[in-house]
């Protein structure tokens, strides 16, 4: 076998083999006895035909398939001489050489580039430092009472937190995007549900009135990624103004809250122990994402284009997938560059991370793999099963055990970076979470 590669550009390659035709007839000879043997043909007893027969019936096809299993094995040998790793699959091409002359073929694909780590001791992590107070506590149980909050028909204009019924219908450039007329939805102003645009269209309004307006939606909208920028119109008719009514804290709320006895302090205890878990949990994302981005500032790549597009495509499908269930149009052309920016930072972190992990003979930890196996089943009606879901099949565990081999990259890049403390109140940090 010979093989020549050409660089075509930084991450492309041209790999050309070529098989000499003793090889190819060596396989094909072999295979047809092998088929002699099991083969019947009109005239001779199982595996008495001359070969020459078999040849005539069956050497074109036989041929054929020697040559694909040659290609494939041919070119895995020519990739692991030549010490290349293609990043998806090959294009191959075959040459013509004359009859008798063996194989020939090109093959051009991408290639990993070559990861040099930024020595972790010069990345700067900022960490974020907060904790929960007195006030931090009175603002979660005011939206604890607001969860249980009952709403009342107000006879006056809308205000902002007040509840609005209405019909309402959207286009843009002459394109209705809500399939029609959205009837009776339900939605509390400054609840995060309409866009600040749309509810300050609202307010004044009263039951009964019909609004048509028209509003830009932000460019990083992602409700429908196709209207992110866009100039829509709207039509509304204003159906229903209702006022919220909070309970009191007493013995009966806590009572809601699981507290049996109704002690109020219990009640307070409770809250604060599980604002102090979800500071934690934010905390150590945040640092997480921290870390991610200074690998990914420190470790610039040029990446081979098939796998930003690979990448791109996987995280549209999502989005392509729930405007094909809503009816509502989703143009990937248009939004392919949005995704592919996205794509390139994940791919570019992954080969990062990888090589830190191979760098330092990380090995995946099982016990924490458990443990978070254990705390994602939680969240199901029978979390022994959904345990047993999980450790039924390997394939079940790998997102898993990828997620922890993950955090225990970041675990070792956080004991050589230089970290910053950064402090930060509850409510700034929860805001920042939930806007990210």
């Amino acid at each position: 076998m010979q093989v020549s590669v050409q660089s075509t550009s930084e991450l492309s390659r041209r790999l050309t083999v070529q098989i000499p035709e003793e090889q190819i007839q060596s396989r094909v000879a072999a295979r047809l006895k092998s088929v002699a043997r099991d083969v019947r043909i009109d005239g001779f007893r199982p595996g008495k035909a001359p070969q020459s027969v078999v040849l005539k019936r069956y050497g074109g096809k036989v041929r054929e398939e020697i040559l694909s299993d040659i290609v494939a094995s041919s070119f895995h040998a020519a990739i692991a001489a030549e010490n290349l790793r293609p990043a998806g699959m090959p294009r191959i091409t075959p040459k013509a050489p004359d009859a008798g002359h063996g194989l020939a073929y090109d093959a051009e694909f991408d290639v990993y580039p070559e990861v040099k780590l930024a020595p972790l001791g010069s990345l700067t992590v900022k960490n974020p430092v907060s904790e929960v107070g007195d006030q931090d506590l009175d603002a979660m149980v005011q939206r604890l009472r607001e969860q249980r909050k009952t709403w009342e028909v107000a006879a006056r204009p809308v205000q902002m937190g007040d509840r609005v019924t209405m019909n309402f219908e959207g286009s843009e450039s002459g394109v209705n995007f809500t399939q029609g007329v959205v009837e009776n939805y339900a939605a509390v102003l400054g609840g995060n549900q309409l866009l600040e645009d749309f509810e300050n269209e609202l307010l004044g309004k009263s039951a009964g009135d019909h609004l048509e307006f028209g509003l830009t939606f932000p460019a990083e909208y992602r409700g429908q990624p196709q209207l992110a920028g866009k100039v829509a119109q709207f039509s509304v008719d204003l159906i229903q103004v209702e006022e919220s009514r909070l309970p009191e804290l007493d013995a009966e709320f806590v009572k809601t809250y699981g507290i049996e006895n109704g002690d109020i302090d219990a009640f307070l205890h409770d809250v604060r122990e599980n604002m102090d878990r979800e500071l934690e949990r934010v905390i150590q994302g945040r640092l997480k994402n921290a870390v991610m981005e200074a690998l990914y500032e420190a470790n610039p790549l040029s990446l081979p284009p098939s796998l930003v597009q690979d990448e791109a495509e996987q995280m549209m499908g999502p989005y392509i997938q729930a405007a094909k269930e809503r009816r509502q149009p989703f143009d990937a052309e248009v939004m392919r560059p949005v995704f592919e920016k996205s794509a390139h930072h994940r791919v570019a972190l992954g080969l990062i991370l990888g090589e830190i992990i191979q760098d330092n003979h990380i090995r995946v930890d099982h016990n924490r793999v458990r443990a978070l196996v254990e705390s994602i089943a939680q969240s199901y009606q029978d979390p022994e099963a959904a345990v047993q879901w999980y450790y039924a099949k390997p394939e079940r565990l790998r997102e898993v055990e990828h997620r922890v081999l993950e955090d225990q990259a970041v675990d070792l890049v956080l004991t050589q970076v230089k970290m910053v403390a950064e402090p930060i109140s509850f409510e700034q940090l929860m805001k920042l979470n939930a806007n990210e």
